[in-house]
């Protein structure tokens, strides 16, 4: 048994390992490649194929393959496959079960431990999610880490020997969602400084643009034709196309896709400089984000950057790297994009597991084994993070009858975060107060109530016969890993509510349920 790192990603998946000489390793899954297309067919009621083999059955039965699953992590959404519901979680658990399956077999060691990465402006609910996601799948999930954070740690492993203080930007786009981070590195020291980033914004985006520009010639050469995309199958094979095309004009600056629909064929060629056309404001969108970041990044003493990372399958299109040098004078390069994230990933489940063996912090059945790494030194990784996203509580402002948002711990602030904050009763002779806990929900922090979700609430005793003002003390302490405990605290007896935010979706019966329903089933 050994300590797994995975990136879960939107479009494809992967899965590293430390070697038995220290190095983070990827293990292929059984079709030999590094990566696994993040796509699920249910086959049958008691069989799903996950992978390649997914991504090739959509074009035949589209309605029975799920892509893009990770949009939709932290959602109350299900999808009904053959007369039965799947969340989010369950239907990651089986490209996790796909990954860990076919690691066992390339590595010989059973796979139970495990890290996971997620984006970095994942919410609570986003990362609650992906932990329940591979407890469905029969792992025990260390920790989930930020994939900026596991990106760093891989180049920073590739470049141990360099101890000087380095500020690094991370520029992450995926195949579906995109976010951009800068950090320091000093040795085994890594802080992250800000972040910044968008769930729905990445490859798949770049492949939507060039769909529809198929879809358009092909309609102005057959106009009496009927609509590809109404056809799921045409616009499955399209999307499939689309993604190939994608991926060979970052090589060529030609590429010629036959477009076929209702037995017409339009050959349609595409150029490198047609798809930047059609894309452009898609780039702009993560160049604006970067810029956000930057600036962040300047007011925080960060004024230049030692190393530019391009992580990210997306990251390989030429123009990525030529507008960031357009716009900001960058000398981005390459880092490992398809597996610098799960390599990282591997690192940082060395050292989570390696702390939860020395400290006892979690009651374990079975301890995680760690390489014996023989007469190599590994010292652990200091990290230091920051919040995703704002949080704050529910409030209403008696003079002007408005209801509106008080954060206590803001975006970008540095994690552990420990905020105590005093509010007052609105009305004389009240016996409770209603703690609603919110979290940003939109891009930038706002007290509109709009621009926010409720998290969890509460309900505190007030004693009796107190006036309008009385005081009202709470606390809000988020720690690394994104766990936020909430407590309430009124002034006189100083009676307590205290909450730890668990985000409603699925329940642990739940979890488990499906957990043991999984394990039955046939996962290829």
């Amino acid at each position: 048994m050994a300590v797994y790192g995975i990136d879960l990603g939107t479009t494809y998946s992967c899965i590293a390992c430390i070697d038995d000489v220290g190095r983070p390793t990827v293990l292929r899954n059984l079709e030999g490649s590094d990566t696994t297309p993040s796509v699920v067919y249910f086959e049958g009621p008691e069989s799903t194929v996950v992978g390649q083999s997914a991504k090739d059955s959509a074009v035949l039965d589209p309605e029975g393959v799920v892509a893009l699953i990770k949009r939709d992590m932290g959602e109350p959404v299900v999808r009904n496959f053959h007369g039965k519901p799947f969340t989010p979680e369950e239907i990651s658990a089986r490209v996790l079960r796909k990954l860990a399956d076919d690691a066992q077999i390339s590595g010989g060691h059973e796979v139970l431990d495990v890290v996971i990465t997620v984006p970095a402006y994942f919410g609570l609910a986003e990362r609650d999610a992906t932990r329940k996601a591979g407890e469905i799948a029969g792992l025990r999930v260390l920790d989930v880490v930020a994939e900026p954070i596991a990106a760093a740690l891989d180049y920073g492993a590739l470049n141990a020997a360099d101890n000087s203080d380095r500020a690094i930007l991370v520029f992450d786009l995926g195949g579906g969602t995109f976010d951009t981070t800068v950090l320091t590195l000093h040795g085994t020291e890594l802080k992250v400084v800000c972040t910044d980033g968008a769930k729905e914004l990445g490859g798949s985006d770049w492949d939507d643009r060039i769909v529809l520009h198929l879809v358009e010639e092909f309609r102005t050469r057959y106009p009496d034709a009927g609509d590809p995309l109404a056809d799921a199958q045409t616009e499955t094979q399209l999307r499939k196309d689309a993604e190939e095309a994608k991926k060979s004009l970052s090589f060529r600056e030609s590429y010629t896709v036959r477009v076929m629909h209702q037995g017409l064929v339009a050959p349609v060629e595409l150029t490198r400089e047609l798809m930047e056309e059609l894309t452009r404001d898609l780039l702009d969108r993560t160049l604006d984000l970067t810029r956000r970041t930057v600036e962040l990044a300047r007011e925080r003493g960060i004024d230049r950057f030692d190393d530019v990372l391009l992580v990210g399958g997306s990251t390989k299109m030429p123009a990525v790297a030529q507008r960031l040098n357009e716009e900001f004078g960058f000398e981005a390069k390459l880092h490992n994009p398809d597996l610098a994230v799960a390599r990282g990933a591997s690192l940082y489940a060395l050292d989570r597991a390696l702390y939860v063996i020395s400290t006892g912090e979690v009651s374990l059945d079975k301890v995680p084994t760690v390489p014996d790494l023989g007469p190599i030194s590994h010292k652990p990784y200091e990290i230091s993070t920051v919040a995703s996203r704002g949080y704050g509580v529910k409030c209403w402002d008696p003079d002007t009858d408005r209801d509106y948002v008080s954060h206590l711990v803001h975006a970008n602030d540095g994690l552990p975060a420990s905020v105590t904050e005093d509010f007052f009763t609105t009305a004389a002779n009240q016996r409770q107060v209603h703690v609603q806990v919110m979290e940003q929900a939109g891009s930038v922090e706002s007290e509109e109530l709009d621009h926010n979700a409720a998290v969890a609430d509460g309900m505190l005793d007030i004693p009796p016969g107190k006036p309008r003002g009385f005081p009202i003390q709470i606390a809000f302490t988020l720690n690394s890993s994104g766990l936020l405990d909430v407590v309430a605290t009124e002034g006189q007896s100083g009676k307590e509510l205290r909450m730890t935010v668990q985000i409603g979706g699925m329940t642990e019966e739940a979890v488990e349920d499906a957990r043991v329903s999984l394990s039955r089933e046939r996962v290829s």
